[in-house]
């Protein structure tokens, strides 16, 4: 009896060693290593790759934003704010009635066919409003110079970059909205876009959020 009591007791201490051990190392050692490790190494990724202007964050570039105007009376679609640069259209993004302060909390892609109708009809009406919103005095764009992402929403709805084809239709509305000359807008988008990652992966493109934040800088300075 004693011995089949001390043996239980000894077993219970062994398996409440092995958790505390296994604690000590999976549920502090190792999270503090891999944090520390990233903050040393990978500090702006580990911190969200935060984007600032005025000293305050504003956003990360790894997510999308909207640059709309504020809701008038009656309106249930915001209109765009046209002295920012636009981004990708955002029809793949869901609702969120629980928090609908943060439009972005969800994210995901329309899952319609290439034929299907609202699709259609939303690319169709996209491209009218960005030959229309983007035709200034002096400048016309034509519906062949529409790239897609200008069209079309990302697989996740929340793609932070659009292509510099987009971002060079924009320039001269853009201009035009803030009193700047053309060239200076253009050198911005220049000055922001990137090159295939690598060298090889991916497309060239321009991270929208980056785009208005020294666009809002130029304005100041201007």
């Amino acid at each position: 009896m004693n011995n089949s009591v001390t043996n239980t007791a000894r077993l219970l201490w062994a398996g409440l060693r092995a958790l505390l051990v296994l604690t000590l190392v999976t549920g502090v050692i190792y999270p503090l290593v891999v944090t520390g490790i990233a903050q040393g190494l990978f500090r702006d990724q580990a911190n969200g790759s935060e984007i600032k202007a005025d000293g305050k964050v504003v956003g990360s570039s790894l997510i999308g934003q909207s640059y709309n105007l504020p809701l008038e009376k009656g309106q249930e679609t915001p209109e765009p704010d046209l002295k920012w640069f636009q981004g990708r259209p955002q029809n793949g993004l869901g609702t969120n009635s629980v928090n609908t302060r943060y439009s972005l909390i969800l994210s995901g892609a329309t899952n319609r066919s290439a034929d299907n109708k609202d699709l259609v009809d939303w690319v169709t009406a996209a491209k009218a409003a960005v030959v229309k919103d983007n035709s200034v005095n002096g400048y016309t764009v034509k519906p062949s110079e529409v790239p897609a992402d200008a069209v079309t929403s990302s697989g996740s709805g929340l793609d932070p970059d659009i292509s510099p084809q987009y971002a060079d239709i924009q320039v001269h509305r853009v201009a035009e909205k803030n009193g700047l000359p053309v060239d200076r807008v253009e050198k911005l988008v220049d000055d922001h876009t990137e090159g295939r990652t690598l060298g090889f992966m991916g497309e060239p493109r321009v991270n929208v959020l980056e785009l208005n934040t020294a666009l809002r800088e130029l304005v100041a300075k201007s």
